[in-house]
């Protein structure tokens, strides 16, 4: 989109099903899993840039050895940092002591980094923060090896608070309200629970405190924990975790809002963000990938036992469509194709808008991430053209010439790529974004190609605050001197925050929620806006399952044209030539082209939990008091 907005974290979690030393033999290395690591997150990069982090378990080590090792960086290369700092610890230990080089025994026991059970993220601070202290995966010690905790994941939740409060109740002390660390110390108050009682157990039955130690770590029910450990939940989330003798899991939300995927063999069990990550990595054909069931958890015992279990009852699947649309990298295969799609299901409505005529019509894409968009579009013009010479032909075939029909061959849909991103420019910027004049130039055109009585179509992945087109996008095609820019998002119009790991977290942000209150003003309907506060605060102290997404009433006056139309005259300025037209994808072609993906609340305000109707109003009350402060 040419709106910045921060990304989806990502996750990778890979476990070793064999000793390390048949991957020396087969593979060349004892450290297949920290390479295999490496790809896996770099081909989530796409998902975060401002911290990275890297997890692993030694299963089996004698007591003393250092069996987690952990890394985490916030470096602007973070990936590169965590396994520059991985290599040169390994290497470092290897140049001191040569003959670890052929004896994977001694590599194991004296190596870092080196183990079984790995746990990698990327991220972005969906609160803005960059800290170290908030990178993943996090710690929780213990000088029991089962009570070790490793924790990271792709997940918000909207009930930070409660959740706060129902580890005070339980008596703790948590160091923060946040959704990270209070999931995780929810998960160790019920791990501690279950090993206290798998203790006992093995205490009833005569086992020392030592040699109760494996029977703890085979009988502990990681469901269980979960289960009880979710109880209260209200979010987006796809978490994964390592319990420090080696069991693993990764945890899917019951409404499948967050994406996971895995592949199992004889060698690993693998689980990611997205299905050509795992792929790419292991060189995978596409139906050999699982998606895992909303609400279940993939559970990978110490002992290599696999089983993806219910742990939440699963609710309507409501799986976040801008996965589709814009986060998830294009290569999927069905991203590929539903990208084009909905390309070619908004062609009718760009012809009415150049009113058919294509002849004197340029199609183009702005940034990258719309190309395949841009490629549906183009498709789908190109039948259109096709169609119109087909009926042409039938029409004159009595008398067409061969001229004639030549000259109706050569006519064709024309593409150009008319805008370049200037990536230094945009960097330079970003230290100050008020220099308008600068902000205006961070894309180049290519001059010569647009022609004055041409229509120029652009199409977007999306729209968001319409920031970077009013100040740069739009003032930069009309550069061309076209006699119509029509500016295509293949999203519909958003016009509610999202509550479950997107960072849109306030309404005025939103151009489409700035249009509606104009229009409203414009027409004397601005009363519905006190009267959607005034419903809101009478719900402030509801139960989430009560409260009702009030702020729908502010776009229910309009008909989504009528917003786009209001869009287009806010986002164009007096030096602007060229008229402007905004289009924007229907939310029903939106579910044709991404028909196993019907999360669409930012687009409809129909929010998949409880707690993402309460998040909504309360961004609205923000707004409205002018509180410059998160809903969630």
């Amino acid at each position: 989109m040419s709106d910045k907005i921060t990304h989806e974290c990502g996750i990778a979690f890979l476990r070793l099903l064999k000793p390390l030393e048949y991957y020396k033999e087969k593979y060349g290395t004892a450290f297949y899993g920290i390479q295999k690591m490496y790809l896996l997150m770099e081909k989530q990069h796409n998902r975060g840039q401002d911290g990275a982090g890297f997890a692993s378990i030694k299963m089996d080590v004698d007591p003393g050895e250092r069996y987690i090792s952990r890394v985490r960086s916030n470096n602007p290369q973070a990936i590169q940092d965590v396994f520059s700092q991985i290599n040169e610890r390994i290497n470092d230990e290897m140049a001191a002591h040569p003959e670890y080089s052929n004896d994977v025994a001694a590599q194991k026991k004296n190596l870092p980094y080196l183990g079984e059970i790995y746990l990698g993220h990327v991220r972005y601070g969906t609160f803005g923060k960059n800290s170290i202290e908030s990178v993943h995966p996090f710690l929780r010690q213990n000088n029991w090896m089962h009570r070790n905790l490793i924790v990271a994941g792709n997940f918000n939740m909207t009930n930070v608070a409660e959740l706060f409060q129902s580890l005070v109740e339980l008596g703790q002390h948590p160091k923060e309200m946040a959704d990270t660390v209070t999931v995780m110390e929810k998960i160790g108050h019920f791990l501690d629970d279950e090993v206290t009682d798998l203790y006992q157990e093995c205490k009833v039955n005569g086992y020392s405190k030592r040699d109760a130690s494996p029977v703890i770590a085979e009988k502990l029910d990681v469901a269980k924990i979960l289960r009880r450990a979710s109880k209260g939940w209200d979010g987006g989330y796809a978490m994964a975790g390592l319990f420090g003798h080696g069991d693993g899991f990764v945890f899917r939300d019951p409404a499948g809002i967050r994406p996971a995927y895995y592949y199992q063999d004889d060698e690993i069990v693998v689980v990611a963000s997205e299905r050509p990550v795992i792929q790419t990595a292991f060189n995978l054909e596409f139906d050999k990938i699982n998606e895992l069931k909303p609400g279940h958890a993939l559970i990978v015992k110490k002992g290599g036992t696999i089983t993806e279990q219910e742990i939440i009852a699963p609710v309507v699947k409501k799986s976040c469509s801008f996965e589709r649309i814009y986060f998830s990298r294009g290569s999927d295969a069905e991203i590929y194709q539903e990208r084009k799609d909905l390309g070619r299901l908004i062609l009718p409505a760009v012809l009415d808008a150049i009113e058919s005529d294509t002849d004197n019509t340029v199609f183009s894409y702005i940034p990258n991430t719309a190309e395949t968009s841009f490629f549906g579009i183009v498709e789908a013009a190109q039948d259109f053209l096709n169609q119109r010479k087909n009926n042409f032909i039938l029409e004159n075939r009595n008398t067409l010439t061969k001229e004639t029909l030549q000259e109706l061959l050569k006519v064709k849909i024309r593409t150009e790529k008319v805008a370049i991103k200037d990536a230094k420019l945009r960097t330079f910027i970003t230290e100050d974004s008020s220099r308008d004049d600068l902000v205006a130039h961070v894309y180049d055109v290519t001059y010569g190609v647009i022609k004055p009585s041409d229509n120029l179509v652009i199409i977007d992945d999306s729209i968001v605050r319409g920031t970077t087109l009013k100040m740069s996008i739009i003032k930069m095609l009309d550069r061309l001197k076209p006699k119509r820019i029509v500016i295509v998002s293949s999203a519909p119009q958003i016009r509610y925050p999202d509550c479950y790991g997107i960072d849109m977290a306030k309404l005025e942000g939103l151009v489409a929620f700035r249009a509606a209150l104009e229009l409203l003003q414009e027409r004397r309907l601005y009363h519905i806006v006190d009267e959607v506060y005034q419903k809101c605060k009478q719900q402030e102290n509801f139960n989430d399952t009560e409260v009702v997404n009030y702020v729908t009433e502010i776009y229910a006056p309009f008909e989504p044209q009528e917003i786009s139309d209001k869009i287009a005259e806010m986002l164009s300025s007096p030096e602007i030539k060229a008229e402007v037209k905004i289009i924007f994808q229907t939310v029903e072609n939106l579910h044709i082209a991404c028909p196993k993906n019907m999360g669409d609340w930012y687009f409809t305000g129909d929010y998949p939990t409880p707690g993402g109707n309460r998040v909504v109003n309360r961004a609205f009350m923000n707004f409205y008091e002018g509180k410059d402060a998160r809903a969630y």
